[in-house]
């Protein structure tokens, strides 16, 4: 009992630092509160360099342990209870580390003036968060980031598998959490460099990790209904029905 109290203490923490780490992002890209911004801080001669290799971890750790195959055999070494809270607690732990280690590059790709222009952009801004949040709960948001299976194990319950669902955002795209993302880091009423480097390598690596990794992976688990489903409903972009 002590060690299913346990994988259930170490859950509710990677989910607390999970949402932690989800705010700050917030105010990160959005140049807002947080300490430190995608804006703020010091630059220095290889800012490119740094900044993409961050990006890099965060991509190659989100998709690696994403896989099923990597599941397998994590699942070998841990409980299965706890498998998602630590791929979520790692997640959050390499977006910390480019919070902390991004260098700002601060020339002006953009710079929208107008009162009204600027508000627009930053509701369209908030528009993008909501939607990521909201698709969450739309499939299982707590299965999503491991609080569902710690708390089974902690009932001696069997692990639930997430069924396929096509609620709300879900009838307009396949991915709407990552549309969702995809808005809120172009939306800002002043783009510099190093928040456009930011978003066109995370829209690069969110449209090639789906179809190439993702949506193959949903294929094998929901099998001729989820065919059927990328046939009728848009990938990222609403109303482009390609697979």
């Amino acid at each position: 009992m002590m060690k299913k109290f346990l994988m259930l203490l170490f859950g509710l923490i990677s989910y607390v630092v999970f949402f932690a780490t989800f705010l700050y992002s917030i105010g990160f890209v959005g140049n807002l509160i947080v300490p430190k911004s995608i804006d703020s801080g010091e630059s220095g001669p290889s800012a490119i360099l740094i900044n993409i290799v961050l990006l890099s971890v965060f991509a190659l750790q989100h998709s690696i342990m994403a896989r099923p195959n990597f599941k397998k055999w994590w699942t070998t070494i841990f409980n299965p209870a706890i498998e998602r809270s630590i791929y979520v607690l790692l997640s959050s732990g390499a977006l910390i580390l480019l919070f902390w280690k991004w260098e700002p590059m601060t020339e002006r790709v953009w710079n929208i003036e107008g009162l009204m222009y600027i508000s627009i952009i930053q509701w369209i801004f908030w528009v993008g968060w909501v939607i990521v949040l909201i698709s969450t709960f739309l499939i299982n948001h707590f299965h999503l980031f491991g609080l569902l299976q710690v708390f089974e194990n902690f009932k001696n319950q069997s692990l639930s598998s997430p069924k396929f669902k096509s609620l709300l955002f879900y009838k307009l795209v396949r991915h709407p959490i990552m549309l969702g993302f995809i808005i809120a880091f172009w939306a800002t009423p002043e783009m510099t460099y190093g928040h456009f480097l930011f978003a066109i390598v995370t829209t690069i690596y969110i449209f090639i990790a789906v179809k190439y990794l993702e949506e193959r992976d949903l294929l094998k688990i929901h099998g001729e209904e989820y065919a059927n489903y990328q046939k009728s409903t848009a990938m990222i972009i609403p109303f482009m029905k390609f697979k």
